[in-house]
């Protein structure tokens, strides 16, 4: 029985280049890339949270996912829960997904005020925010209120950036560091009760994983086209094929803040 030939570059970074970016579901990645989970289990930790709340906001919330699967989780949903998304593809695709579930998804844009009552919501969440705005989350948190949320930490998948950027400064190396973090949501007003940091395993194991990775995940490289890099990514290829996955380390934190009563 003859044996399939193997992919092409070009084959691979068609198909990769031809995949919807929307949304936060990375299935499309199953045997291709893989990336350890954080110990605590953010999404069933969020669903425990969410069975104790009445007035529940998400912030850039993506494509919902993350907060759908919550709140199938959880033992009872809160009796309100709004979450926020500014890029247009996924406020549709959020709508979708999250409106049988009963949550308004309000289209906002990531660096501007919540469009929210101060003291609205006892619990904000967030996954991946592209920057914590903590004097906002600060501001619609009821007294007593928590922040639940997982981070990006500093220097995430550098190995990745740096191979088709070159070496980052050490401003950008740290911009998500935990202390700056905790220093900045202290100085909003918030108490920190939680704040654990892990380092995790990434591989991709062909080049069009990382063709789909930065065409989802645009920060990373900004501006990413296949045609501006096709020669470090011809190179990349070349290099997986002869010696195995492309290893990268993802930096995740798990942060809680609680707003004080008094």
């Amino acid at each position: 029985m003859a044996q399939p030939h193997p992919r092409t570059f070009e084959d691979l970074v068609a198909e990769a280049a031809s995949v919807p970016t929307e949304g936060w579901d990375f299935s499309w990645f199953e045997g291709r890339a893989s990336e350890d989970r954080p110990s605590w289990g953010y999404a069933r930790s969020m669903a425990g949270r969410l069975a104790g709340a009445t007035a529940v906001l998400d912030v850039q919330t993506g494509g919902g996912e993350v907060l759908d699967f919550a709140l199938g989780a959880a033992s009872r949903p809160p009796r309100l829960v709004v979450a926020t998304e500014g890029w247009p593809p996924n406020v549709a695709k959020a709508t979708a997904l999250l409106r049988p579930r009963g949550v308004a998804v309000v289209a906002s844009p990531e660096d501007a005020p919540f469009p929210f009552a101060d003291g609205a919501f006892d619990l904000v969440v967030s996954r991946h925010p592209v920057v914590p705005h903590w004097t906002e989350i600060a501001r619609v948190l009821a007294p007593g209120g928590t922040y639940f949320a997982q981070h990006v930490g500093p220097s995430s998948v550098f190995e990745l950036v740096e191979y088709f950027l070159g070496p980052q400064p050490e401003e950008n190396r740290n911009a998500r560091h935990p202390d700056r973090e905790r220093a900045d949501a202290e100085a909003a007003g918030l108490e920190v009760v939680d704040l654990r940091a892990e380092r995790l395993r990434m591989e991709f194991h062909d080049i069009g994983a990382v063709v789909h990775f930065l065409r989802k995940v645009v920060w990373m490289v900004p501006g990413f086209t296949v045609e501006q890099y096709e020669p470090r990514l011809r190179a990349l290829h070349e290099r997986i094929e002869a010696e195995g996955p492309f290893v990268a380390h993802s930096a995740r934190q798990l942060f809680e803040a609680r707003k004080p009563r008094a």
